[in-house]
């Protein structure tokens, strides 16, 4: 979050000797829990050691992960951190945060469309509202098969029986469809 552009809307935190971080926009001393929230807000910050003026933006969001990482929120594998250490002083180490940042946009730009429309097709739990919706017209059709069937000599008890099999196989689905909901 290296601040880009104008630099209006960026607040600018110092990082003093004694480790303790200084909000300059609320006149407070603020913890690196605090910086990873105001990362969750999309709000722009920089990092600068008080001292020298060096923008130390970079290191603070780094130490964030660690934190984060060692309080058991683990996001990062094991494999993606010995391939990401291996490319430093390669070749390819150039390209490789032009690569991850792209990813990560194209990741939360699909994450940000899903969810977006899951939320215009369904109210609450998307797969609860899809399998009540084909129960519902699985029941709509049932009676109307029935009435069709009872034309049909001996037939009806057993398409009553197959319908009451396929009602109760729908309802086990639905069933498993809430519980993977939860």
């Amino acid at each position: 979050m290296a601040a880009s552009g104008s630099g209006d809307d960026v607040v600018i935190i110092k990082k003093y000797a004694n480790r303790r971080l200084y909000d300059t926009e609320s006149s407070s001393y603020i913890t690196l829990e605090r910086l990873a929230e105001m990362i969750r807000q999309k709000r722009e910050f920089k990092v600068v050691d008080a001292k020298s003026g060096e923008d130390i933006t970079h290191n603070i969001l780094t130490q964030i992960i660690m934190d984060e990482e060692a309080r058991g929120a683990t996001m990062l594998p094991v494999n993606f951190l010995r391939q990401l250490i291996s490319m430093y002083g390669g070749q390819m180490q150039g390209m490789v945060p032009q690569y991850l940042e792209a990813s990560l946009d194209a990741f939360q730009q699909g994450q940000s469309q899903l969810r977006d429309a899951f939320a215009g097709a369904f109210t609450a739990n998307p797969f609860a509202e899809m399998a009540r919706r084909n129960m519902e017209m699985f029941q709509a059709a049932a009676p109307g098969a029935e009435k069709a069937d009872s034309s049909a000599a001996g037939s009806g008890n057993e398409r009553e029986a197959e319908i009451e099999r396929l009602r109760a196989e729908l309802a086990a689905l639905q069933a498993k469809v809430d519980k993977l909901a939860k």
